[in-house]
């Protein structure tokens, strides 16, 4: 594929990226956008993405420039796909790795049929609640703020679908599985109440976006990647 000129930057271009670990949606955002406007001498570019994806997970982020901005509400809108891993037996308040266990509980009485039993109850349309430690906003300001600051909130329950909750692979307590869902659906959500259900507790301890729509994770590129071959830069030795 030829690389796009101003033009076609200008006019739109959806880009699919691939996000590193430890990497918020916005540092993404903000590489590709100091490359494309060193390229081609810039002093501003409408860049954005369509559906945030946490520091501690990684895959697929796409981002919209120039017109295509538009496009990102219809972007955000369509079904996505995760894998990752939960690990049974003990909760966390973010309900990941983002804070350490708070809480340890039993795992001997869970067998694997019980898990993939437990894993369909959840499919289909599911009241979930949020996790404390997100970026949804009450009274005007993110839950992680009052999270942070060891303040109680209400946060209300909403209906997600899931489509699919297919487990990949079980080696106690770690449990690897592939989600399909609809937007707004909180993956860490999912975790923690699988370990509910299961008279446990549990934690997502690893996620990867791999679709959103009909987009895919295996055509994105590394945000460094994409500068690099952007501005003609050599590979480092």
């Amino acid at each position: 594929m030829d690389t796009p000129t101003k033009e076609d930057f200008l006019s739109g271009q959806i880009l699919l990226i691939d996000k590193p670990l430890t990497w918020s949606s916005f540092q993404a955002v903000n590489k590709l956008k100091w490359a494309i406007r060193k390229k081609f001498k810039l002093k501003k570019i409408k860049i954005g993405h369509a559906g945030t994806l946490d520091p501690l997970a990684t895959g697929l982020l796409i981002i919209c420039c120039g017109k295509f901005t538009k496009k990102i509400p219809e972007l955000q809108g369509q079904a996505k796909e995760y894998t990752g891993t939960i690990t049974l037996g003990a909760t966390t308040p973010s309900y990941d790795l983002e804070t350490a266990v708070d809480q340890t509980f039993p795992t001997e009485h869970i067998k694997e049929q019980m898990i993939l039993d437990a894993t369909q109850s959840f499919v289909g349309d599911i009241e979930q609640k949020p996790p404390v430690f997100s970026a949804l906003k009450k009274n005007g300001k993110r839950l992680y703020e009052y999270a942070r600051a060891g303040k109680e909130v209400e946060i209300k329950s909403r209906t997600v679908t899931i489509t699919d909750f297919e487990i990949t692979n079980i080696k106690m307590p770690h449990v690897e599985f592939r989600v399909q869902c609809s937007k707004g659906t909180y993956i860490r959500s999912l975790a923690h109440d699988l370990g509910l259900k299961l008279a446990s507790g549990a934690h997502l301890t690893a996620l990867r976006r791999t679709k959103i729509g009909e987009f895919n994770v295996n055509k994105a590129l590394d945000p460094n990647t994409f500068a690099k071959n952007l501005l003609g830069e050599p590979d480092e030795l």
